[in-house]
């Protein structure tokens, strides 16, 4: 569903079966600044489809979970100085239509689930069935959150299934840490500690082609 102003009324919380979850996807950690890789540019088409598919189900929705920090961060003492402008902040250009009619939480750690208020939105959420979550950096803040977010619906025994989409997370490549092996043992470790993870080919043609797949 598409909302408006980053808001969510009640009527449409009472409607929300899916939600989808979008991690740092911004311009700090894609495009340009000490933590940004380009490559990551790569799961976007992807991550865009997905967007749209929920954008346009009357029972889901967009959540964008963002880096907001200000100069003396505790984190920067463990990753260095990031997301502390305007311009690192800023959900990358592609995506930005899917934000501006979804919601943005802002965060200022590792894991979306500390942001302020999002644990009280996740409870008004009394339907969710199923989260799906994609972004950067894998092993980082995507491991983080999906981690944190399937302990909780243990913890308070909801029966919401946790998926991650294999394509539509990444992290960046540098010496001794390859983004694809990080990725990959990212995937199986989420995997073996209950979270689904799935693979699905880019949908060429109408909404409903395509292959979902377990892997």
């Amino acid at each position: 569903m598409k909302l408006e102003n980053n808001q969510i009324r009640e009527e449409e919380l009472e409607r929300v079966e899916e939600a989808v979850f979008v991690i740092d996807m911004i311009n700090g950690f894609v495009k340009f600044g000490s933590l940004a890789a380009p490559s990551i540019m790569r799961v976007v088409p992807f991550q865009q489809e997905i967007l749209e598919e929920s954008e346009n189900k009357p029972n889901s929705i967009n959540v964008f979970g963002d880096d907001d920090h200000g100069n003396n961060a505790r984190e920067f003492l463990t990753y260095g100085s990031h997301a502390n402008n305007d311009e690192e902040k800023k959900v990358i250009y592609e995506l930005e239509r899917y934000k501006a009619s979804g919601l943005e939480f802002k965060k200022n750690s590792v894991n979306l689930m500390l942001a302020p208020g999002f644990i009280s939105f996740l409870d008004k959420l009394k339907n969710l069935k199923k989260v799906y979550i994609m972004g950067c950096l894998s092993e980082v803040c995507v491991s983080r959150f999906t981690y944190t977010i399937n302990e909780y619906f243990d913890e308070t025994n909801r029966d919401v299934e946790v998926c991650v989409y294999a394509n539509g997370i990444d992290t960046n490549n540098a010496p001794g840490h390859n983004a694809d092996e990080v990725t990959e043992t990212s995937l199986q470790d989420m995997k073996m500690n209950g979270v689904k993870v799935l693979k699905r080919t880019r949908k060429l043609n109408k909404v409903g082609d395509g292959i979902n797949e377990n892997i």
